[in-house]
């Protein structure tokens, strides 16, 4: 059973400033209650079902502008993960496994069985889980900008001081609670900071604040967006039994030029067989928003044989 209304404000499709002309008619937000958690998504379009995953810190919004392109073709969902914007943030439940449950949830309460999935970052590793783990599920997997613990070696704890630049995040946001008491107050500074440093294409002023308020506005907030990577050790045992299953979907890997590069099509080969590598020239790791007009070229091409019905 599932419970649906319109949620209205900040962190939904009524509070987000700057989307693209005419966003409104074609999408709205929803809170659809599914495997026991409130989730919100923005939905949209008509067509075979697109679940769209985001990354770290950010929400459905990093979708906005390749959304109303994909709506032509798609009934576009765009969720906010467990933890983040306007979905439930319960105490537990990060791990991929149980992340990748809630889509599949999520999906099923809107009446669809099998359905293209998209995640970058973080929406990575839940996205892979959510293929592997369900292979009935998902026709086509993008995946793009992020490792793979437990498919992919370990980094080393020292690297060169432009690598930490970017990467200090993860062993930091994975403490147990020194992390919040550090950031709670000071979200403009740290998130602030992640957003600029992974960028080729500095994101707009607005759009950064927007993540920034929303990660302010919940007392849970802080909790929520660092409980991915606290499931971490959780999430790689997972990996470790997923990776002796090969994915056989058609798998499209993606990365930045000036940041994962061609890393995200050589860790999903490690664990699918079917991959395509593409690495967008000029642009840093927000491509959803550095680079909308790639992407959505990119997407168009190889979700074009389930557009078409073929669910292949």
């Amino acid at each position: 059973m599932s419970a649906s209304s319109t949620p209205e404000g900040l962190g939904s499709v009524s509070g987000a400033p700057n989307l693209p002309e005419g966003f409104t008619d074609t999408f709205t937000s929803r809170y659809i209650d599914a495997g026991g958690l409130r989730q919100h998504a923005v939905i949209g379009g008509d067509g075979s079902p697109l679940l769209l995953v985001h990354g770290w810190p950010e929400t459905w919004y990093a979708w906005r502008m390749v959304m109303p392109a994909l709506a032509r073709d798609f009934q576009v969902v765009a969720v906010d993960q467990r933890g983040i914007g306007l979905t439930d943030k319960p105490a537990d439940g990060y791990d991929t496994g149980t992340l990748a449950g809630d889509l599949v949830a999520l999906m099923e309460a809107l009446g669809h069985q099998r359905f293209a999935v998209v995640g970058v970052d973080t929406g990575l590793v839940i996205s892979y889980a959510l293929a592997a783990d369900h292979p009935d599920r998902v026709v086509r997997l993008v995946v793009g900008e992020a490792p793979l613990p437990g498919v992919a070696p370990s980094p080393p704890l020292f690297v060169p001081g432009p690598v930490n630049e970017v990467f200090w995040h993860i062993p930091f946001v994975r403490a147990a609670e020194v992390n919040e008491r550090l950031v709670k107050g000071r979200e403009d500074i740290f998130f602030g900071n992640e957003f600029a440093v992974a960028a080729a294409k500095r994101l707009p002023d607005e759009a950064v604040s927007y993540y920034i308020d929303i990660l302010r506005s919940d007392e849970h907030a802080l909790r929520g967006s660092f409980g991915f990577y606290r499931a971490l050790d959780t999430t790689i045992a997972q990996n470790e039994q997923r990776k002796t299953r090969r994915l056989t979907l058609p798998v499209l890997a993606i990365g930045a030029e000036y940041s994962t590069g061609e890393g995200p099509a050589d860790t999903m080969k490690l664990a699918a067989d079917d991959v395509q590598g593409l690495v967008i020239p000029g642009v840093g790791h927000w491509i959803a928003e550095e680079a909308p007009e790639e992407l959505l070229a990119a997407l168009t091409t190889f979700l074009a044989p389930f557009r078409v019905g073929a669910l292949s």
